[in-house]
């Protein structure tokens, strides 16, 4: 039970490195500005939890190769991970 648990850790925390990758990346892509000064713009807009929704993007390309090296349990962290920020998204962008 417990080697089930580390891999579905291993697979959470993945996802949210990638979600983060994404979130910069998509930052560093959509401003001319520094990091912070385009956070600071991306906040005031309202548009969060639509810049954290597209950051998730890259969460797609680990869950399949997950899949494909038959590491199901890592893709259900993915999954689990995904839906977690879902959930936050949907928080940001309706409350």
């Amino acid at each position: 039970m417990g080697h089930i648990r580390k891999e579905i850790a291993i697979g959470f925390l993945i996802s949210l490195f990638a979600t983060a990758c994404g979130f910069f990346i998509y930052l560093h892509y959509i401003s001319q500005s520094d990091i912070s000064t385009t956070l600071t713009q991306v906040k005031e807009g309202g548009v969060l939890g639509t810049v954290i929704a597209l950051a998730t993007i890259p969460n797609l390309f680990v869950f399949f190769v997950f899949l494909k090296k038959k590491q199901d349990y890592r893709a259900r962290g993915v999954l689990i991970a995904t839906i977690m920020i879902a959930l936050l998204t949907f928080i940001l962008k309706f409350v």
